[in-house]
């Protein structure tokens, strides 16, 4: 069976989660400092942009405000250039996007599939 979705959503959901609890505390000094931590985010936001590639038109065309296209586009970056990943990029994007993209995914997970 493939996934659905809501399966989609819910891994988006999973790595902003992941992404906002290991980095409480952590300054972009540390960040960029600690190999596992950046391999650890790349590799997250590598999975939040297939999972958005996958979800209906529909999702995407209804949530018009969520910056579905800005995080396929980073996963593509990260993947077809893995030997000049810009690691600023990557701690601005953890530091001021995943916030706000783990808010717009609650909230359409929440209007999608009440509980």
């Amino acid at each position: 069976m493939s996934p659905s979705a809501r399966d989609y959503l819910q891994h988006i959901l999973d790595e902003t989660t992941y992404i906002l609890t290991s980095s409480k505390g952590v300054d972009k000094a540390t960040f960029l400092q600690d190999e596992t931590l950046k391999r650890a985010y790349v590799r997250s936001l590598e999975i939040i942009g297939e999972a958005v590639k996958q979800l209906p038109d529909t999702i995407r065309q209804k949530y018009t405000s969520v910056e579905w296209r800005a995080m396929a586009g980073m996963r593509d970056r990260l993947i077809h250039k893995y030997f000049g990943v810009d690691y600023d990029i990557v701690w601005d994007v953890i530091v001021n996007k995943i916030p706000v993209l783990d808010a717009e995914i609650k909230q359409i997970l929440g209007q999608e599939y009440p509980a």
